[in-house]
């Protein structure tokens, strides 16, 4: 069967039944080296465990722009530029590295009536985290970009869906309808000093310093903060540590290339009415990475805490879907 015909299959599915998940069956191969770095050896400030890129011949496939964690045995899923929700586990070889995703599926993300979002403007989803309730996965938080808004979705047996309920954002931000808008949702963890809280980080959105803007949405820590600017790259995704320091995954293009860095705020420094500044981790360029945009803290199988960062292909094929893990010296 064609790339093209299994497309125009899974199209008609959804346009059948469009709150129908759909099955993908995804193609795998091992990152075993990054920045010359081997299989568990250090890079910058971190240690590399390996990565995947992933493949499809479902054209509607792509666009990951966030991951989160939505049940255990590593499920995970995503949530893509074009409105949908991919969700699926992370398999682990026995040396605890990645191997690849299996049991995919795809659903369209709905709006607060149970329908499919109606056009590409509502549908550009670019950030999300996890709600706990007794400390398992209970819903995801999402939001979006170009029309700018925050919104939480049940999770179900590993994977997020129905109807959307929409949470209250300031209007400086849902006011500002860009596709450089919200980029960034994160929540902080039970040991971070705002526990609970929701960090929403905007990508181009400044303020009079010339620094990203940002706002917690919680009820004890709630109000503006800041993250100090780079002349290169902008925050793309947000994910907390277990211990309350703030990771912040920054992309931008330099020479015809993309550019990448994570960055650590300590969780002290992470509160309203701060500018937060992060200690750089890792960065990296060109061939060695594509177009960053995900970030996830998780725990691997073999008990070790994890950092994911994927890339979005933007449904270019000249892009990739890739996956890198690492890990931070003990």
């Amino acid at each position: 069967m064609t790339r093209r015909r299994v497309t125009i299959i899974a199209c008609l599915a959804l346009l059948a039944n469009p709150a129908l998940a759909i099955d993908l069956t995804l193609s795998a191969a091992q990152v075993t080296r990054f920045k010359n770095a081997g299989l568990d050896e250090p890079v910058d400030r971190l240690i590399f465990r390996g990565g995947l890129t992933l493949q499809s011949q479902n054209d509607m496939f792509g666009g990951l722009s966030s991951v989160t964690v939505t049940g255990p045995d590593q499920n995970i899923a995503f949530v893509s530029d074009r409105g949908q929700f991919v969700s699926g586990k992370l398999a682990y070889d026995q040396f605890d590295r990645l191997l690849s995703f299996i049991g995919v599926t795809m659903e369209p993300i709905q709006n607060s009536k149970g329908e499919p979002l109606p056009r590409q403007y509502a549908r550009d989803a670019e950030g999300m985290d996890t709600i706990y309730r007794d400390g398992v996965p209970a819903a995801v938080r999402v939001g979006f970009e170009n029309l700018t808004r925050v919104a939480d979705f049940a999770i179900t047996d590993g994977r997020p869906g129905g109807a959307a309920r929409e949470v209250a954002i300031p209007d400086w931000l849902s006011d500002f309808r860009s596709n450089e808008s919200l980029e960034s949702v994160c929540i902080a963890p039970p040991a971070s000093p705002i526990a609970g809280s929701t960090l929403l980080l905007a990508e181009e959105l400044l303020d009079e310093n010339g620094n990203h803007r940002g706002y917690f949405l919680g009820n004890a820590d709630k109000g503006p903060v800041t993250y100090t600017n780079s002349a290169v790259v902008n925050p793309t995704d947000c994910a907390f540590l277990p211990n309350g320091d703030l990771l912040v995954l920054e992309r931008g293009v330099a020479l015809f290339s993309f550019v990448m860095s994570l960055r650590r705020v300590p969780a002290a420094e992470v509160r309203p009415g701060n500018l937060m500044t992060g200690e750089l981790l890792l960065s990296a360029e060109g061939a060695e990475i594509d177009n960053m945009e995900a970030l996830m803290v998780h725990t691997s199988p073999g008990g070790e805490t994890r950092i994911l960062i994927g890339s979005d292909n933007n449904f270019n094929d000249w892009q990739r879907h890739l996956l890198l893990e690492f890990a931070l010296p003990e």
